[in-house]
């Protein structure tokens, strides 16, 4: 996508603000509705959804929660885009149960609705949904975190830095596939927190930003001082946590991992305060979701899931500059060149 294409939309991009153009622009509107505004995964993504709404002629609303977790506004934004009869929504919701008799609503009155990145409870709630493997990006810096620790990791001592209480999807498949890749039994692969394993200190909710990483970190480091594995939910929080164990003199003795692959992430895990991300890329999310609600106001032709799946793949890939054997990776100068925000 050309870079002067994504500039041109970064105007567009406050919340509720709306774009149209090329001639049919009237004809065809769409919603994007997100967690919340300031969070680079989703800035990244509502440029991916301007420029493809811009280059396709498509009007577009965007509207967030005020925080992650923010369920009652993302409600709201869904039924003013069924009252402005929008063709479509592209949803990352925060309450990925609680969404769902909104959801039905909107797909009662025609629209389609597709789930990015954060699949609904169940999956099905939506048409389609546009994601990374988030089980697999859990898996793998799982898999990264027990190589390089080797026999230590029998050890070791973990905390969870998670999203928020009500365990969105999103949340659950990193933190379940996490544990997966690093050899603990999740017991239940769809629930946080049942966990067994004498190696968990604990979880913590961060709402997915560097504040909430700092206090949740603080909050697990009280409980446990000797702990030295850290998973985050995303880079923001991975952030946090790194400033409270650098703050009592403990982010050399750490292994902190998470998932995103932003463009501050990735100088993250060159500058060494992250050891692994799993690099997602939600520009791509957007703009095939975008895609897909033309063609459905075109055709009425759904989109399909990636072979296999119930989702559509949209890819991931492990970046570190300190690979791991057995375990495929990228280095930060590859992860560079494809990170966003």
């Amino acid at each position: 996508m050309k870079s002067s294409l994504i500039g041109a939309t970064l105007g567009a991009l406050a919340l509720g603000v709306a774009f149209s153009t090329g001639a049919h622009a009237a004809d065809v509107s769409a919603c994007l509705i997100t967690k919340t505004d300031t969070n680079p995964f989703f800035v990244k993504m509502k440029e991916g959804a301007s420029a493809k709404a811009k280059e396709l002629g498509i009007t577009l609303k965007s509207y967030a929660g005020k925080i992650d977790g923010d369920s009652e506004s993302q409600v709201a934004a869904i039924e003013t885009c069924i009252a402005d009869g929008a063709k479509g929504i592209l949803m990352t919701a925060s309450d990925t149960k609680g969404i769902v008799p909104a959801v039905k609503k909107a797909r009662e009155a025609g629209l389609l609705v597709i789930a990015l990145d954060t699949p609904l409870d169940p999956i099905d709630a939506a048409d389609a949904t546009f994601a990374t493997d988030n089980l697999l990006a859990g898996k793998l810096i799982g898999q990264w975190a027990a190589a390089t620790l080797g026999d230590k990791a029998k050890s070791a001592k973990v905390a969870f830095l998670d999203l928020t209480p009500a365990q969105p999807s999103v949340d659950v498949l990193r933190d379940q596939g996490f544990m997966i890749g690093f050899g603990i039994d999740p017991k239940d692969p769809n629930k946080i927190g049942d966990e067994k394993d004498p190696r968990i200190v604990g979880h913590d909710v961060t709402n997915g930003n560097e504040e909430g990483g700092r206090t949740a970190m603080e909050n697990l480091l009280q409980k446990d001082p000797s702990i030295n594995v850290v998973h985050t939910i995303n880079e923001p929080a991975a952030a946090g946590a790194y400033e409270a164990l650098k703050a009592v003199g403990k982010e050399k003795d750490v292994l902190i991992v998470s998932v995103d692959g932003g463009c501050p992430g990735i100088k993250n895990v060159k500058e060494g305060v992250i050891g692994a991300t799993s690099q997602q890329y939600p520009l791509m999310m957007a703009a095939l979701g975008i895609e897909a609600i033309k063609k459905y106001a075109t055709t009425g032709e759904k989109p399909k899931p990636t072979e296999g799946k119930n989702f559509f793949d949209t890819g991931v890939s492990l970046v570190t500059d300190k690979p791991a054997k057995g375990v495929p990776s990228i280095d930060t100068k590859e992860g560079t060149a494809k990170c966003w925000g």
